[in-house]
């Protein structure tokens, strides 16, 4: 509808190095991802030669130790890669979150053999791995998880069901956390298992109204063995690594879902600079240039919240109430961004013809993982006023 150029995000980034990279990664993204995205997301095509491409570009493993194959990256340039990558495709910014946190356990708390062993692989190898916490009966209260992993000599037997997996039934490695004690958070251990592990089986990919082109799956663990030199941390540090894992995670959503939301207002703001209506661009009409104004001013506010949480994490210090404001601000500000932006479009937006319903769609779920923004509000309700009284 118009040449207007799309709109250049102008980001405030630390050394050369990481300008150069993010201008890497904006050119990886307009010549390998975008073209495809929406035929690839419509027919629910999962692009693991993207990820191929990552990994061999060193952008896998971009907040790690370079001293195991990865970048060395404070997460504040880290998490405007992944911004990038998921204004680009969900599908693959997510990828990249999910990955990195998964590779969390072995990097935080393995060994040295184990971080010499594993993570050069997992960082730059080409490998591409998967998290599992969630269960059909443990989501938000994920502590009451019931897969079991059972002691046999230098071995460990994990049984059970795992749901909701990104990239389950695809990965080439699964953090899993398993019950190896008593009821509750003190009995969940960590474990690191190969994807060709036998016994190990995912279900049907789950059809999904967004992110189609990501598989998400349930894993059946049946019997599945592992040696203790895979175990992660002390029995019964799993919880504590989880969670851990997870107030990195969340910004990692949250500056998905300002990529997503960036994605929808240039749409909206190139199809209004070309409309006409009335002898004029629409965009001249003040109720939407007051909408167009209202994206911007929440997209750039959720930018600044989840970049703050970031320099924090960076120096060292707590960040966990703000990781929990960050991905609740940004994922809702993400499904207002694309509501409107599908309005702005009018009923051209409600077609396949143009993105923004797509991205309308794929928003949705980001006030969902990671932790629902329900759970976002106990974090940080429990960080101003203390645990809920029993």
């Amino acid at each position: 509808m118009t040449d207007r150029a799309p709109h250049v995000v102008e980001r405030r980034l630390p050394t050369e190095e990481s300008r150069q990279l993010v201008a890497l990664v904006r050119d990886i993204a307009q010549r390998e991802i975008s073209p495809g995205a929406a035929g690839e997301e419509e027919a629910g095509r999962f692009p693991r030669e993207v990820f191929t491409l990552l990994s061999d570009s060193g952008l896998l493993g971009l907040p790690y130790d370079s001293a195991y194959g990865g970048g060395d990256q404070p997460y504040e340039v880290y998490l405007q890669v992944l911004e990038e990558l998921a204004a680009a495709r969900l599908t693959v910014g997510l990828g990249v979150s999910v990955h990195s946190l998964a590779c969390h356990a072995v990097a935080g708390y393995g060994t040295k053999e184990q971080r010499t062993e594993h993570l050069p692989a997992m960082l730059g190898g080409g490998l591409l791995g998967a998290y599992c916490l969630s269960e059909p009966a443990a989501g938000s209260d994920a502590a009451s998880l019931r897969t079991k992993a059972v002691r046999d000599g230098d071995d460990w037997v994990i049984t059970g069901t795992k749901a909701w997996i990104t990239h389950g039934g695809v990965a080439d490695f699964y953090t899993v956390l398993a019950r190896t004690g008593v009821e509750g958070a003190r009995g969940i251990t960590a474990f690191l298992v190969p994807g060709d592990a036998e016994g190990l089986e995912a279900a049907a990919p789950e059809k999904k109204m967004g992110m189609k082109g990501s598989p998400t799956a349930q894993l059946n663990f049946d019997g599945v063995r592992v040696s203790d030199a895979r175990r992660i941390g002390e029995e019964g540090q799993g919880f504590a690594i989880a969670l851990s894992a997870l107030d990195s995670g969340r910004l990692g959503i949250a500056a998905c879902a300002i990529g997503v939301a960036q994605a929808a207002l240039n749409e909206a703001v190139g199809y209004a600079a070309g409309r006409q209506q009335f002898g004029r661009p629409i965009a001249d009409f003040q109720g939407l240039r007051f909408m167009l104004a209202d994206m911007a001013t929440q997209i750039e506010a959720g930018r600044a919240l989840y970049l703050e949480a970031a320099r924090l994490r960076d120096e060292g210090k707590p960040f966990s109430r703000q990781a929990a404001m960050a991905k609740l601000f940004c994922t809702d500000t993400a499904m207002r961004v694309t509501v409107d932006a599908v309005q702005v479009l009018g009923g051209y937006g409600y077609t396949l013809d143009f993105p923004v319903e797509r991205l309308m769609r794929e928003a949705k779920v980001l006030q969902i993982v990671e932790g629902t923004n329900q759970i976002q509000r106990m974090v940080i309700a429990r960080h101003l006023a203390g645990p809920e009284t029993r």
